[in-house]
Formats: structure tokens, C-alpha cells, sequence
């Protein structure tokens, strides 16, 4: 019997394991997304940066065609390109944590 509300000795336990679980698998998660190489591109195609999916830079491609339109068709497009990959790295993080988080219902976490 659990004195003050306190919960039992096995609930506790139960509690800490799953909260090493969780500490276990955000680590690997952590590692997962620094390996994933996202692709993020303008609408044609000409400019191209790929991030991990936690949003650190890796590379940038951009196609002499474009290149031969001047410094700001060259600006406009890394920038569209820069943000579809944010966008892509950051959904597929999103979508990751859900996956982690499963129904443990954290304030903050999934909202």
C-alpha cells in the first residue's frame, strides 16, 4: 500500500524503465536523424540543398543554367530550395517523435 499517494514500489520501477526506454530511443532517434541526408529543391529543379533531419546543412547543388541567370535568379532559387528541405527535415522530424512518443500523451510533445 502506497503511503501519501505515492505510487508503489513496482509502479515506480515500471515508471523508471520506461523512462530509460524513451531516454534509450530518443538517443537512437537522434542518430537516425543526423544520418538522413534530405533533399530539398526549387520548383524546377536547378537549385538543390540537402540537410540531415535535424536541419544541418550538408551540400549545395546548383545547375550552371542557373548559374548563367545572375546572382539573384541564383539567391531566389537556393532560398526555395533551402526552404523545402527545412520543411521536409522538419516534418520528417515531427513524424519521428510522434513514432517515439507513442500514446504516452506528453503536454508539448505531439501538439
Amino acid at each position: 500500500m502506497a503511503a501519501f499517494g505515492l505510487p508503489n514500489f513496482g509502479q515506480l520501477t515500471e515508471a523508471f524503465r520506461k523512462a530509460q526506454q524513451i531516454q534509450q530511443d530518443a538517443q537512437k532517434l537522434q542518430e537516425e536523424l543526423d544520418s538522413m541526408e534530405i533533399k530539398g529543391s526549387n520548383q524546377d529543379g536547378r537549385a538543390n540543398i540537402w540537410i540531415t533531419g535535424n536541419q544541418k546543412p550538408l551540400r549545395v547543388e546548383i545547375d550552371p543554367s542557373l548559374i548563367k541567370e545572375g546572382q539573384v535568379a541564383c539567391e531566389e532559387a537556393t532560398l526555395l530550395a533551402l526552404q523545402n528541405a527545412y520543411e521536409l527535415s522538419t516534418s520528417t522530424m515531427k513524424s519521428k517523435m510522434e513514432e517515439l512518443t507513442g500514446n504516452l500523451n506528453l503536454p508539448g510533445v505531439t501538439d
